[in-house]
């Protein structure tokens, strides 16, 4: 059935989603807040700066009104960063003629609430404005879904109808998505691999090699869990497409904006500059922050987040912190702390 869909960021991930929708047969409206991106989408129907050889679906409206944007939508689709969800959740409020179906493709914690972004939503946009709100995750390049190259990503609500939903909404033949209810597991496994994935960029950018990458991933995983279940995530998401699936794709690819922050921070670049010239967010930084003050309130230990919070936040020698991880006590792999 053809839907009405608002998708909110027309950044690379907010456009390739947009794409994939419109070629599903929906109606879709993508709001943003620079004029002259929604004008290029409107006019010559590409969004050069996220997906320059991108051609999109003529049937893909730009509005830089959100009014105009979600007006009679049956979904609204977040893409935004994380630090922007509360005050366009709060905008978004304004303006619902409906009561859609709310999706988010963020991934991210809140500074200084940490909370989970569906959390920040269902502050700002209360039930009797909406239907459920579904989660969108799992390992995926906007360029690569941009190209339909084959992806499998989760679609995750504690309402199974929604997941349902949003599973028809986007599945097609490049395009898979699985169901879930375990919300915490899938977004904490979002929000917390970028942070492994600076570290991966960052030993790749220190020279190592095949070897430190596996270690880094690895023991990531093990710390993603360990604070994901602390949380009350469910362990076996972990081991799925929004667990180490997104850690994989992120981790190892120079699609990963993250990657690249920490490749550029190993060869020895300072933060101020790596993410002035990125020209995007690069969510893993906050992220850290929030991680690690998260970790500390819930008594989990995350040796390989700290250091690279240190990194991030204090200057540590990204050099000598290498050193020092591995030079930690020895424990049993199988500990949990």
């Amino acid at each position: 059935m053809k839907q009405k869909i608002a998708v909110l960021g027309p950044g690379s991930w907010g456009t390739a989603l947009a794409q994939t929708l419109a070629e599903n047969g929906h109606d879709v409206r993508i709001w943003g807040n620079v004029p002259e991106q929604i004008t290029e989408i409107n006019t010559y129907h590409t969004n050069k700066h996220y997906l320059p050889e991108l051609h999109l679906p003529e049937s893909i409206i730009g509005f830089t009104e959100l009014a105009e944007a979600v007006k009679e939508v049956d979904a609204v689709l977040f893409v935004v960063p994380t630090k922007a969800i509360r005050a366009v959740a709060q905008e978004l409020l304004q303006h619902l003629t409906t009561k859609p179906v709310i999706i988010h493709a963020s991934k991210g914690l809140e500074q200084d609430t940490h909370k989970r972004i569906s959390e920040v939503i269902a502050e700002e946009i209360p039930e009797e404005k909406r239907q459920s709100i579904v989660v969108l995750s799992g390992p995926s390049h906007a360029e690569e879904v941009a190209v339909h190259d084959i992806t499998t990503i989760t679609a995750a609500s504690i309402d199974q109808k929604a997941a349902t939903y949003v599973q028809e909404l986007f599945m097609n033949d490049y395009f898979r998505i699985y169901t879930n209810n375990d919300v915490i597991g899938v977004e904490t496994g979002a929000a917390l691999k970028n942070i492994i994935a600076i570290g991966a960029g960052a030993i790749h950018g220190l020279g190592f090699g095949d070897n430190a990458k596996a270690a880094i991933m690895t023991r990531g995983l093990a710390e993603i869990s360990r604070l994901g279940v602390a949380m009350g995530a469910n362990p076996l998401t972990f081991i799925g497409l929004s667990g180490v699936g997104d850690l994989i794709v992120t981790c190892t690819s120079v699609h990963s904006r993250n990657w690249r922050a920490g490749h550029m921070l190993g060869e020895g670049q300072k933060l101020d500059q790596i993410l002035e010239n990125m020209g995007m967010i690069v969510e893993g930084v906050s992220t850290t922050k929030a991680a690690v003050e998260l970790a500390e309130q819930l008594g989990v230990e995350m040796p390989i987040t700290q250091t690279i919070y240190q990194v991030l936040y204090q200057g540590k020698d990204i050099k000598q912190a290498a050193k020092e991880i591995m030079l930690r006590d020895g424990k049993m792999e199988n500990e949990f702390q």
